[in-house]
């Protein structure tokens, strides 16, 4: 962070009154008023507003005074630094002309006169010592460990940059001045980008780096850093051409190899150094201070018993450390006590796991189970990866969870697993951590673990935990009352538990009334002794002690699937207000019957939410009471979608074709409100969808699908919702209702065609349009054509395209859909620029542009200039299809649509590629590719291409032949035409 010069500390800070002026150096030479501008970090003055400093060589006089740290320069140096060896023969006057002139400026004792020469008087006033400041600071966080404050200042530092230092400042002395500066600028970048590499945001910095190096092609540093955001990203084969490329540039350009960083590196790469592993420190988020996990439930006090269970366990665990890994697999029935023994070992084997614990309910005893993938994500989110580093493939993300325990020695609970392949992925991979699992299966299919039978206590032992709860005084006098009441429990220690708990906050009861109450068998289960029916047994006891109107709202939600269930979401199932709604859960909350599981949120232990649905069944009346707490939660968020639907495309008669809600749903302020609901409540969403997809909610339930298909637009959860619509289409074809068939194939080949599958996307949206000739769904008639559309553009089919989008204007405009209407005309006109077509094209662009204008849509205005500037792009018009996807841009970005967000970059790449931008379409489409795009693995290759086209153009040949390469894979895999394009772009490269 050298090579600049320093401006002394009594000039940035001596005076405690403002300073009157500002000063920038670190672009434009600029002067203005303190009033004009309040702060200089963010931003330069308003150019209306800004100070005259003159013709070019007064602003190189002012420069160099600025420059000189406050010290008196004399007028030789001064001619010196602003003509040379040359200078002309009236310099000395000239000199004092510039000096007298910017007096006037500036004003009385800012440029001051003395010893013969001339010097700058404005502490704390000058842009490079706010940034030499800001570096500093950061040197000192850097070295406290504080790498996201360090990131942060550097950042703030750059951004006082505004072009070239100096700009237009002749003279040999700005023209030094000018290098050194810029010099010190790319070093900052450097350190910053190091930064970033050391916080785990590898896959963010590709993009930055692979701009860089386009600009700086010599400079190794960047190459390095480079060569290792790819490795860290799974990109080795580009790491490697990285090298290659830099090796060939160097000796052609300079006559000289790599310097020994780079072929450290490159040798580090081939043997797949573990060193090299990403760090473990939070990515994406560079404020985070990464953290040590700490997630184990807090263990019982009066934990009782289990004596040869409790150091069978601690030894295996003791013996984690210079293993692979430990694997303890507790195996029992529902309510036996798992848990409650596992948390325990594991606090008392904290101090093995210095790096902390991680633990999940996996809720294999569920309907559900957690999905490993969702857990991977929350378990490096845990360890300090950010969201924008946690791949979307299982695979990815248990390999990246290995890689982040690297080094460490964590502990790892996995609670209530189903089986031996939902554990296997979130098992740790290296020496010092151990894996503590739980199930009610035995895992004998699990390579390594240590399996452990965990049956009922012995009856002394239930005694003894029976007794540390209720007390010594009142069992002691009642020692049979009591060894009845732990017999009725089956032994279990949960059943236990509520029982002695239920009695001790009842301090009128004896043991005795409680043992009667558990001896009436019509109170409780036959099968207290063993299985699943000894928890419900134990749950009897506390269902047993509610009020009427708990029992309703603990049977009835226990009704609803999904993880957990909102406040406003329950009061819809229970159909009362929420202020009562809340009253009722928070007390079953009292009773240990419910979780919260955060503000307005709550959710059932799995298997507490059997038994409650065991419940609902025996005791639900009139019957059909289950069906309709159910049905209104379906309303509820039928309506609710509907709303946020309508928020999004004001104007689009989608939301009136929809089946009617009883239910107002929820109500929203702002547009971000309504979308922050969606992606909160997406998983519960979809899960009354597929418990709702039988007669009579069936087309409800494929309305509120088709209503949310922003979360498979915008990425977030796109897997579940397509199987969701897998469901959909097969509940709907069992139950031979045609209406609902239809909109559900076309839901499905929306999905379909966003993850690049067009075959199956067409045969989906092929059948509903057969179907719909006796459906008759006028939201169909134009929906079904314009996905075939779609799907025909994409498999270059331009003709069928342009029939089909003529088809569904038609529908559109006789359903006076405008939206609609606006999309169809959008996608046509990129249909006849296919065709080159483009003059028509243009038009109809700019036609579906203004009608989105008109009605002030936000996302699919978005979706509008996206495809006008491909249109303007296949035109030639490179500029105006730069402006339009730029727009589209921001928008998409500020309505959180992170697939159409990636899709633009790649859009905009080409538009780069197209005005021989090679380093700017290289950027984005490496930003492409680090979001991901709409069109899955085809648009990824697309993007692969292109990038590969612009690192060629860079003389970056072999990095660009393994994007190729990698885009062929792809292609081929497919079956895409596209694949004899990229073997031409690689057939020269083979052949050199």
């Amino acid at each position: 962070m050298d090579g600049v010069p320093r401006v002394p500390e009594q000039r940035r800070r001596g005076s405690e009154e403002p300073a009157p002026l500002r000063f920038a150096v670190l672009g434009p030479v600029r002067a203005w008023h303190v009033e004009d501008e309040p702060s200089l970090v963010d931003g330069a003055p308003r150019e209306d507003k800004a100070l005259p400093t003159g013709s070019p060589q007064q602003r190189a006089l002012l420069a160099a005074l600025l420059l000189r740290e406050g010290r008196t320069a004399t007028a030789a140096e001064l001619i010196d630094a602003l003509w040379g060896e040359e200078p002309p023969s009236q310099a000395l006057a000239a000199v004092r002309t510039y000096a007298s002139r910017l007096r006037k400026v500036l004003g009385a004792g800012v440029l001051v006169s003395e010893s013969g020469g001339y010097a700058v008087r404005a502490p704390g006033s000058l842009d490079l010592a706010v940034a030499q400041d800001l570096v500093t600071e950061a040197e000192k966080a850097r070295q406290t460990g504080d790498l996201g404050e360090a990131r942060s200042l550097l950042g703030r530092a750059l951004a006082l940059w505004d072009g070239e230092p100096l700009a237009g400042v002749p003279g040999p002395y700005a023209e030094a001045q000018r290098v050194r500066l810029e010099e010190w600028r790319l070093s900052l970048l450097e350190t910053r980008l190091d930064l970033d590499l050391e916080q785990g945001c590898h896959a963010e910095a590709v993009s930055e780096l692979t701009a860089l190096t386009a600009a700086h092609p010599l400079r190794e540093r960047l190459r390095e850093l480079l060569m290792l955001a790819l490795y860290r990203s799974g990109r080795q084969a580009e790491a490697l051409a990285v090298y290659a490329d830099t090796r060939r540039l160097l000796a052609d350009e300079l006559g000289v190899d790599p310097g020994p960083g780079l072929r450290e590196l490159q040798e580090r790469i081939l043997r797949a150094d573990p060193g090299l592993a990403e760090p473990a420190a939070p990515a994406g988020e560079p404020s985070v201070i990464p953290v040590r996990p700490a997630q184990l439930p807090a263990t019982v006090p009066d934990f009782t018993g289990r004596t040869s269970f409790v150091a069978e366990l601690s030894e295996v665990l003791a013996s984690a450390e210079g293993r692979v890994m430990a694997v303890s697999a507790l195996a029992g029935i529902g309510g036996v006590g798992k848990t409650t023994l596992a948390v325990h070992v594991a606090h008392q084997a904290r101090s093995a796991f210095p790096d902390g614990q991680l633990y999940v309910d996996l809720q294999g005893a569920g309907p559900r189970a957690a999905e490993p993938e969702t857990v991977l994500g929350a378990f490096l989110r845990a360890l300090g990866t950010a969201d924008s580093a946690i791949p979307d493939s299982l695979e990815e993300r248990a390999a990246l969870y290995r890689s982040v325990l690297d080094g460490r020695r964590v502990l790892v609970l996995l609670d209530n697993a189903r089986d031996a392949a939902q554990v296997r992925p979130l098992l740790p991979g290296t020496d010092g951590c151990a894996a503590l699992v739980t199930s009610r299966v035995r895992m004998v299919d699990l390579a390594g673990a240590h399996l452990v039978d965990l049956d009922v206590m012995s009856p002394d032992e239930a005694l003894a935990l029976f007794t540390r709860i209720v007390g010594e005084e009142r069992v002691g006098s009642e020692r049979d009352a009591a060894l009845d009441v732990v017999a009725a429990c089956g032994f279990l220690p949960l059943a236990i538990r509520i029982a002695a708990s239920r009695l001790a906050a009842r301090r009128t009861w004896t043991v005795s009334v409680l043992a009667a109450k558990l001896a009436d068998e019509r109170r409780r289960l036959d099968e207290l002794q063993a299985g699943d029916l000894a928890v419900k047994a134990t749950f009897e006891l506390g269902y047993g002690a509610l009020e009427p109107a708990q029992a309703r709202a603990f049977r009835l939600l226990g009704l609803a699937d999904g993880p957990d269930i909102s406040l406003s979401a329950a009061a819809a199932v229970l159909d009362l207000g929420v202020e009562e709604t809340e009253d009722l859960l928070e007390s079953l909350v009292d009773t240990s019957l419910l979780e919260s599981a955060a503000p307005g949120r709550y959710r059932f232990h799995d298997l507490v939410r059997l038994y409650a649905r065991a419940c609902a069944e025996r005791d639900e009346w009139p019957p059909e009471e289950r069906g309709a707490a159910l049905s209104r939660l379906l309303d509820f968020y039928l309506a609710t979608a509907a709303r946020v639907y309508a928020i999004e495309r004001p104007g689009d008669r989608t939301v009136t074709h929809l089946e009617k809600s009883r239910c107002e749903g929820q109500t929203f302020s702002d547009a971000t409100q309504a979308l922050d609901w969606l992606h909160s409540e997406a998983e519960p969403l979809l899960a009354c969808v597929q418990q709702s997809l039988q007669a009579p909610t069936l087309r409800r339930a494929v309305d509120l699908l088709l209503a949310t298909i922003d979360l498979a637009e915008s990425g977030a959860g796109s897997r579940r919702y397509e199987l969701t619509a897998m469901a959909a289409r097969h509940a709907a074809v069992e139950q031979d209702d045609n209406y609902a068939e239809v909109r559900a194939r076309i839901t499905l080949a929306q999905v379909l065609s966003q993850a690049g599958r067009f075959e199956e996307a067409e045969h989906e949206a092929m059948r509903a349009d057969s179907l719909n000739e006796t459906a008759q769904d006028p939201w169909a008639t134009s929906s079904a054509p314009n996905q075939l559309g779609i799907i025909a553009i994409c498999t270059a089919r331009y003709a069928d395209a342009e029939g089909y989008f003529l088809r569904a204007i038609h529908a559109f405009q006789a359903d006076q859909n405008k939206p609609g209407e606006a999309s169809a005309v959008c996608n046509l006109s990129r249909t006849l620029a296919s065709m080159d077509r483009s003059s028509e094209a243009v038009e109809l662009s700019q036609r579906g542009v203004e009608i989105y204008d008109e009605l002030g849509l936000s996302v699919r205005l978005a979706n509008a200039r996206y495809a006008s500037g491909i249109v303007l792009t296949q035109a030639g018009r490179l500029h105006e299809a730069l402006a339009q996807l730029s727009e589209a841009l921001q928008i998409f970005t500020e309505s959180r649509q992170r697939l159409w967000e990636g899709t633009t970059h790649f859009r905009i790449a080409q538009v780069h590629l197209a005005a021989r931008r090679f380093a700017q379409a290289a950027q984005h489409a490496e930003q492409a590719l680090g979001i991901g795009c709409i069109g899955g693995d085809w648009m990824k290759a697309n993007a692969l291409t292109v990038l590969g086209k612009a690192l060629a153009a860079l003389d970056q040949s072999g990095r660009a032949g393994a994007c190729w390469r990698d885009a062929l894979a792809i292609y081929e895999a497919a079956g895409s035409s596209e694949a004899g394009e990229v073997r031409a772009l690689l057939s020269p490269l083979a052949a050199a």
